[in-house]
């Protein structure tokens, strides 16, 4: 049986589009962000872009990430197959 699941993809010049984010199983082992939902892969790509415009107008970045630079996608995994679950960024 296959669940429907979420990935957010970035494009890279060498690659094309794949999921580069990644982050930390109980097991401290780095695996690919991947979300339940549509709503929650937007949430955090948004929250990214925000954190990105703000490090931009600090100076701390040249030049931002834009929103084209990125998409989410459907996915399909394997019943068995688990993701951390996810927890929304902390507005600071």
């Amino acid at each position: 049986m296959n669940n429907i699941k979420f990935e957010v993809q970035h494009f890279t010049l060498c690659d094309g589009w794949i999921n580069t984010w990644h982050e930390y199983d109980d097991d401290n082992d780095e695996v690919p962000m991947i979300f339940d939902t549509f709503g929650e892969a937007l949430l955090e790509l948004d929250n990214f872009l925000a954190d990105e415009i703000k490090a931009y107008n600090m100076g701390d970045i040249e030049s931002p990430y834009g929103r084209d630079e990125f998409r989410i996608v459907e996915i399909k995994t394997s019943e068995g197959d688990t993701c951390p679950k996810f927890e929304p960024a902390q507005e600071e």
